[in-house]
């Protein structure tokens, strides 16, 4: 029996469906928060249990029968190591075989504030005595082009990041790592940075949307307190805008590239060019 925390989200979805390629339905347990936002996957004979991880009361029944569980990092801007510990306890408690944890690039040594609580969840994780694997995912190329509307708009994408290099990937092929860490032997005790095979600085993503929209768009460098005014002022939450911030600026100091090549070796295929995600999310 596999579960997957956090089901309903982007990523975890996506997990789902690679690990429905070989895995019965009823296999796969999606632990989610508000079961309702579920409630396709319940049609296609998934077990949708809640599971918060605010009331670890549901996490101890969401686990019962689980063998192996992919904890997929809560999305809370801060605080997350509480929630992350609730899931790790009742994980011991299920007596999982395998935890699996999406923490992030280079968490242990990273500079971006950001890898602090991914760092201090695999220490949990380590202290646990739990069989575990750590899928330390750099970037996701879709939040990068997240500001595609706004770029195409004024002709402008901005950062932090001088020429710092993003080794960010598509999140269907961290998904997939993912499902074979889960679905295959040899994992427990293994961190994998998990990268793209080409990393692309700022200038050049917004090369590559000028190529495809036929539209000249610039990468216009920001220092990094008035990057994180210009995230605030567009509705994010100050903290996180300052967080977002910082990761840039830990970007330019090379925290997010890695050429490792972990990532495809895994999912046994290259992985997914950014050509191909500008040109998906220029259709959308």
């Amino acid at each position: 029996m596999y579960a997957i925390t956090g089901a309903s989200g982007q990523l975890g979805r996506l997990v789902i469906e690679a690990l429905l390629q070989t895995v019965p339905a009823n296999r796969i347990v999606a632990a989610v928060r508000n079961p309702a936002k579920a409630r396709d996957l319940e049609e296609r004979g998934v077990l949708v249990r809640e599971a918060d991880y605010k009331r670890p009361e549901t996490l101890t029944t969401a686990f019962v029968g689980v063998d192996k569980l992919l904890l997929i990092s809560s999305t809370e801007v801060t605080g997350r190591l509480p929630l992350h510990r609730a899931v790790i306890d009742a994980a011991g408690r299920a007596g999982v075989s395998l935890l699996a944890y999406t923490s992030m690039l280079r968490a242990d040594t990273s500079p971006a504030r950001l890898a602090i609580e991914h760092r201090q969840t695999e220490e949990v994780i380590a202290t646990s005595g739990l069989p575990a694997v750590i899928l330390r995912n750099g970037w996701y190329t879709e939040n990068h082009l997240m500001a595609l509307p706004s770029a195409l708009e004024h002709g402008a994408f901005i950062g932090a990041a001088k020429e710092g290099r993003f080794s960010s990937a598509a999140r269907k092929d961290y998904a997939a790592a993912a499902a074979v860490v889960l679905t295959t032997d040899g994992h427990p005790g293994k961190t994998y940075e998990l990268a793209s095979d080409h990393a692309f600085t700022l200038a050049q993503l917004a090369a590559e949307v000028s190529r495809q929209a036929g539209k000249t768009v610039v990468y216009n460098d920001l220092a990094q307190d008035a990057y994180a005014d210009v995230l605030t002022s567009v509705g994010l939450p100050p903290e996180f805008a300052s967080l977002l911030a910082d990761a840039d600026v830990a970007a330019s100091r090379g925290a997010l590239f890695d050429d490792g090549g972990a990532l495809a070796r895994l999912i046994g295929r290259p992985t997914t060019p950014l050509e191909s995600l500008v040109a998906t999310a220029l259709r959308d």
